[in-house]
């Protein structure tokens, strides 16, 4: 009997010093650094990662993003929050109707409906970039906060009277986890080659598909089809009809991907090696 319990005793200390041992080596992986950010100037134009997609679902809740990973998540019409390693948040097209569901440190507005500015953004915003400056002058903008750049390349819209209005739309570039990212805003022709060239290298496109308050449809495939990004993402549609008519049109030529979720976690790492479509849950 003696014998049987220091067995038992026995077998029980090996046990709890199994567990002690994977429990340590456990907290000494969750408590390595991330790896270093490369210099920003590395990052837009690159090189895109020949890896076959692999993007990660994810809940609208803060986890905490590798040093080259951002968050996406699609709020509806033309928004997203965009969410870097430092959680840096920018909402784009913010206006009074659509808007993310925390304050975000920047926002990027564009000057054709009401749905894609404000005239009133709340005053902790820190950073409020408007993609028109008015007397058809083009609005610049470079701005480094953090982790994150954001410049901008004007482009014309049509104004309700049927005049063009100059510069009154803005192509929204954000440098961010290694990751070039552009939001077309509400783009109504499609681009020059010195457009084309301000605008860089792309990852992930951000794009409108109406096709009609915006540019057509031929219009947005010949516009996606110069910029290369491997990701591309649609927006500012109106119902599964509008968004499920323009897919018809790509499917032939390009893979279409549904997330489950209105966000993602992105890396360059994950980028596919041919250009894709991903329809974001929402709209």
């Amino acid at each position: 009997m003696y014998r049987l319990v220091e067995l038992s005793r026995s077998c029980l200390a090996g046990i709890i010093a199994l567990i002690a041992f994977a429990s340590q080596g456990a907290t000494q992986e969750r408590q390595q650094p991330p790896a270093a950010k490369p210099e920003m100037a590395e990052s837009c134009p690159g090189l895109v990662a020949s890896n076959h997609p692999r993007v990660i679902p994810a809940a609208f809740k803060l986890a905490a993003l590798a040093a080259d990973q951002v968050r996406i998540t699609y709020i509806g019409h033309s928004t997203f929050l965009i969410e870097s390693p430092r959680l840096v948040r920018i909402a784009t097209d913010f206006n009074d109707y659509v808007r993310p569901p925390m304050l975000p440190d920047i926002v990027t507005m564009n000057h054709a409906h009401t749905t894609h500015y404000t005239e009133n953004p709340d005053s902790g915003i820190k950073y409020v970039l408007r993609g028109w400056a008015g007397d058809e002058k083009p609005a610049r903008h470079d701005l480094q906060v953090q982790d994150v750049r954001i410049r901008n390349v004007p482009t014309n819209i049509r104004s309700w009277g049927g005049t063009t209005e100059r510069h009154g739309n803005s192509i929204f570039i954000f440098e961010i986890g290694n990751l070039c990212i552009a939001h077309l805003g509400h783009l109504h022709h499609t681009l020059t080659q010195q457009q084309l060239n301000e605008i860089g290298r792309i990852d992930v496109v951000f794009f409108p598909i109406d096709g009609g308050v915006t540019l057509d449809l031929d219009g947005m495939v010949e516009v996606l089809q110069a910029l290369k990004a491997p990701i591309m993402i649609p927006m500012h549609y109106f119902s599964s009809f509008t968004l499920n008519r323009f897919l018809d049109r790509v499917r032939d030529k390009y893979a279409v991907q549904f997330n489950e979720t209105p966000s993602i976690i992105m890396s360059k790492s994950m980028l596919p090696a041919s250009p894709q479509f991903l329809v974001l849950s929402g709209h």
